[in-house]
């Protein structure tokens, strides 16, 4: 554990030593203004005493400058800046209202009053963690206001979380002789909360340190069950190890690999839920015996496994290769386990020195806050502050903030996408959202200026579906005026009813005349590559609900009538004559249910189907069949080793399943397409075809060479007259393309 070392910086008094503790930092950390550091202890020192005098204590012997000196302590072990020790040292005292937040600002600038103002609104965690604490579900709106600003906070500078975190560290250290509901109470709080975030984070050891405090709280019998049967072999195993040690460094010196070896510890809490997890007894836990290996380079860290596989057998199932597969949090190291010598099971854990950093500081080994150098950022950074952000989706999904604790335990499946402005601003839009639809977001000025757009650095279609973490830089005219085309969905410009409607108003205010000017042309081209023709204008207008064709056009061109609900109705007024689609050539993709495991087999008659027993996969999982000889089609996990042997040795056994699912009726359709002939042209409309996941069921080209032009006839498979309108128009987004229609026989 990181604490304040007394035995260096405390005086016969029990006094804290300010000079020799703040010698004490210096030697760890550089600290840019050791006056100001200086003056920021003597500020909390000076409260402190102010408050014993007054008789404004908040416990009974508490001391909010010692704690202060315990954070800036946990603070230093994870490199964090002289702007975060110091607002560490003063958060106590402003906590508990001894001092003001603006006299701090005055004194040591807003640097570090806004990070004690964030610390103190990630307050807001505890109040909903415990909502009979201070009727705190009626005062809902309060709550959102708070951690509205605390998670604002959190992703313009994540020192603030880092500070936050220090300070539950030293909560609950200090718990040991509080009463046992406080000591529940918090553990409870640091288990559910701050141990899942300190592992978002990627602080393995500030992680490890919770775990085991609020373990020892919440489970004390079996916490000391473990740490007794620990403290019995540790002699046995300290032995063990060593001689383990000794073997290996010899190794490698032998194979000229500079590696640093130690005894890993096992921390309890892991080694329960281990036993808990796979329901075993603590000695078939193999990593209790755990050796690391730290290595220069990431090439030493494979050889120096081959090393460890030649000394000792490995266990199958027991390696993950987190090098080439990192955890979600960017953890990353080889982890095998071997049968050592005396035929005892070990663990061996190898990763570079740079991969160690990251496991214990996560994302403090290179955090980053507003104003440095963007260049530094590391993708594992990136990816942790992206997690951050995304927890965003609290304030809009979950009005009830209990579900706090799962959000952070568990990855954010978050429909929401969050990128930035030019000048580093989050802006939350929906997923699959487009630069227009950010556009509209920021302005609607800026929107309806759009004319390109730049996604980090390079320019992207406007139909570019953004995603998390991206910064978008709009294009813009001189002469607002949007595109008619964003308003047809099948061209995908806009994904959100803000921008949408923003166009429609926008159209509206124009002149009359040319919205049926341009709603006619619309529906002109809509109806042409739909091939829709014969219609009497003034019955398809009524059944859209308009007086007449004019006004019709005028809603078009305006943005209020979607012109593929106008085709729609078009075509079913052409039913009795031409049957939508072709009706009488309808043929239902072929795929057979089995009626007791509702699993689809694609392309074949009905077959048995049983569920293998060696993977036991379940609905959801992805699936492949086996074709057996006598019992039908055993179905696998894609990922069952059982089944990637048997796509290896006998590949022409292999089928395709799924899981059941509503059967789907389809359409053949004839669509027809001119274009200038060029290399590629083929392959990109085949490449549209599959991305639309349409059955291909001919294909024909004729190529004229004297115009250099080409005619395709393509018959595919639609399910509805809208995928039709979607394919027609990314069919006609292609370079060279003249036209592309629907073909009618």
């Amino acid at each position: 554990m990181v604490k304040v070392r007394e035995d260096v910086v405390v005086n016969p008094d029990g006094q804290l030593d300010l000079d020799r503790w703040i010698h004490h930092i210096e030697a760890q950390t550089h600290l840019q203004d050791v006056e100001q550091f200086r003056r920021a202890c003597r500020t909390a020192a000076e409260i402190d005493l102010q408050a014993v005098q007054d008789d404004r204590l908040w416990a009974p012997g508490a001391s909010s400058f010692k704690t202060g000196c315990e954070m800036a302590q946990v603070l230093v072990e994870l490199h964090l800046d002289q702007a975060s020790l110091v607002a560490a040292i003063l958060y106590r005292a402003v906590r508990e209202e001894k001092v003001g937040l603006e006299a701090i600002r005055a004194d040591f600038g807003d640097e570090v009053a806004n990070l004690i103002d964030g610390v103190q609104q990630m307050a807001a965690i505890s109040a909903i963690h415990h909502p009979l604490k201070g009727n705190v579900l009626g005062q809902s709106q309060g709550q959102l206001d708070n951690v509205r600003k605390m998670l604002v906070t959190m992703i313009d500078d994540v020192r603030v979380a880092l500070i936050k975190l220090a300070e539950r560290t030293c909560a609950i250290r200090a718990v040991k002789d509080a009463p046992a509901e406080k000591r529940m109470r918090v553990a409870r709080e640091v288990f559910d909360i701050y141990a899942p975030l300190a592992h978002r984070l990627g602080i393995g050891h500030i992680k490890w340190e919770l775990e085991d405090l609020s373990f020892r709280y919440l489970h004390e019998s079996a916490y000391k069950k473990i740490a007794k049967l620990l403290d019995e072999k540790r002699l046995a195993r300290d032995s063990y190890i060593g001689r383990v040690l000794k073997t290996l460094e010899d190794e490698l010196q032998d194979a000229g690999i500079e590696g640093e070896l130690t005894g890993r510890a096992k921390h309890i809490y892991s080694i329960w839920r281990k036993m808990r997890r796979k329901g075993i007894d603590f000695s078939q836990v193999y990593d209790v015996r755990a050796v690391r290996i730290l290595v220069p380079e990431v090439r030493d860290c494979y050889a120096a496994l081959g090393i460890v596989h030649s000394l000792w057998r490995h266990i199958p199932n027991e390696f993950d290769d987190y090098i080439a597969n990192p955890k979600e949090n960017g953890y990353q190291s080889l982890h095998t386990a071997v049968v050592g010598p005396e035929g005892k099971v070990m663990e061996v854990q190898i990763r570079t020195h740079k991969m160690h950093e990251e496991a214990e500081l996560g994302v403090c080994a290179h955090w980053l806050y507003k104003g440095m150098d963007q260049g530094n950022k590391s993708s594992g950074y990136d990816a942790k502050i992206n997690w951050l952000r995304q927890v965003l989706d609290w304030q809009e999904d979950l009005g009830d903030l209990s579900g706090l604790a799962d959000h952070l335990k568990t990855d954010v499946s978050s429909d929401r996408v969050y990128v930035f402005t030019p000048e580093g601003h989050v802006v939350d839009l929906p997923q699959g959202a487009t630069p227009v639809d950010f556009a509209y977001r920021v302005h609607t000025e800026v929107g309806h200026a759009c004319r390109g757009a730049r996604v980090n650095g390079r320019i992207v279609p406007l139909t570019y579906p953004l995603k998390t973490g991206e910064q978008v830089f709009i294009l813009t005219s001189n002469n607002p005026a949007p595109s008619r085309d964003w308003l047809n969905p099948s061209l995908g410009y806009i994904q959100t009813s803000r921008a949408r409607a923003k166009v429609t108003h926008w159209f509206k205010l124009q002149d009359h005349d040319r919205n049926v000017a341009d709603g006619r042309a619309i529906l002109e081209d809509e109806f042409k590559r739909l091939s829709i023709h014969e219609l009497d204008l003034t019955e398809l207008a009524a059944k859209v609900n308009y007086h007449s064709a004019e006004d019709m056009y005028a809603a078009v061109g305006a943005g209020d009538l979607r012109p593929t609900h106008v085709a729609n109705v078009a075509q079913q007024m052409l039913e009795p004559r031409d049957r939508q689609l072709d009706l009488k050539l309808v043929r239902d993709r072929k795929k057979i249910y089995d009626t007791e495991s509702d699993i689809q087999i694609q392309g074949v008659g009905k077959l048995k189907t049983q569920v293998a027993k060696c993977c036991k996969p379940l609905p959801g999982d992805p699936i492949g069949g086996y074709i057996t000889v006598g019992r039908g089609v055993t179905v696998h996990r894609q990922d069952c080793i059982t089944f990637l042997n048997l796509r290896e040795l006998e590949p022409n056994r292999i089928i395709e399943v799924s899981w059941g699912g509503k059967q789907e009726s389809v359409y053949p359709v004839d669509i027809e397409i001119e274009a200038y002939d060029r290399s590629g042209l083929l392959r990109d409309i085949t490449q549209v075809l599959t991305a639309s996941r349409s059955n291909v069921l001919a294909l024909n080209t004729i190529t004229n060479p004297d115009d250099n032009t080409a005619t395709m006839t393509v018959t595919v498979e639609i399910s509805s007259l809208e995928q039709l309108a979607r394919l027609l128009a990314q069919i006609r987004n292609l370079s060279n393309i003249v036209d592309v229609r629907r073909k009618r026989k």
